[in-house]
């Protein structure tokens, strides 16, 4: 047995939808302006950016969503969320749901959106914007074996009971099956993986005490409140 030279940490877990197993979460993929935020915006004709969260950036969603220090500009991006099951490298579209998607779930890609701003202005990264803490709340993840592959169906998102964003997911500029295999061509995706699949326009700012639901059409949804900011 391996000797730790402190106690390992244990690993991030989400639950699953009608079954006591957990899905161990690897790394967190989180995909860039994959809807149309205004009527004239062009069709893409490359695939868009991507960037990462850790696996810890992964909580539940529901209870408390901690306001993260660092910021005055805390913002919501409602997402579909894609579990890959089995990995592999240059994997083909067609055998994306077939063969490496195990499920689903709904999503929050969180944002200190002034930090990332700063990040644009200065052409840095932008870690500090996306990868805090609490960065990624999930829902239970809806096994692909039970509910299919969903290529439409509604994503949504409120903030004290008034609608902030609104989409479906046939709206995906790249579909789930594209970003699958986009990914694996710069990556060999690996199974416990997570896909945060974009966020359609209506992003926006959450003050402490705010309430902020959401979900995804037969995928899932959650309630959270906003605490106290640090």
């Amino acid at each position: 047995m391996t000797e730790f030279v402190f106690p390992a940490p244990a690993p991030t877990t989400l639950p699953v939808v009608g079954s006591t197993a957990a899905f161990p979460v690897g790394r967190v993929y989180c995909i860039g302006r994959n809807y149309r935020w205004s009527q004239d915006e062009a069709t893409p004709v490359e695939m868009p950016a991507w960037f990462m969260k850790p696996a810890n950036a992964v909580v539940p969603a529901y209870g408390v969503l901690p306001y993260p220090p660092c910021t005055g500009d805390f913002c919501h991006e409602i997402e579909l969320v894609v579990a890959i099951g089995r990995g592999g490298r240059d994997i083909a579209p067609a055998q994306a749901q077939s063969h490496h998607i195990w499920g689903y779930a709904a999503g929050l890609d969180l944002t200190r959106r002034d930090l990332q701003q700063q990040a644009k202005r200065a052409g840095g990264p932008w870690e500090a914007a996306k990868a805090f803490d609490h960065s990624a709340p999930c829902t239970p993840l809806m096994p692909a074996a039970v509910f299919g592959h969903p290529s439409q169906g509604a994503v949504w998102l409120t903030v004290n009971g008034i609608e902030r964003q609104r989409a479906d997911l046939c709206d995906l500029k790249w579909p789930v099956p594209e970003l699958v295999a986009m990914l694996s061509r710069s990556v060999t995706l690996a199974p416990g993986d997570l896909i945060y699949t974009g966020t359609p326009a209506g992003v926006g700012p959450l003050q402490p005490g705010d309430v902020v639901s959401g979900g995804v059409a037969g995928i899932g949804q959650f309630a959270m409140t906003v605490g106290r900011a640090s």
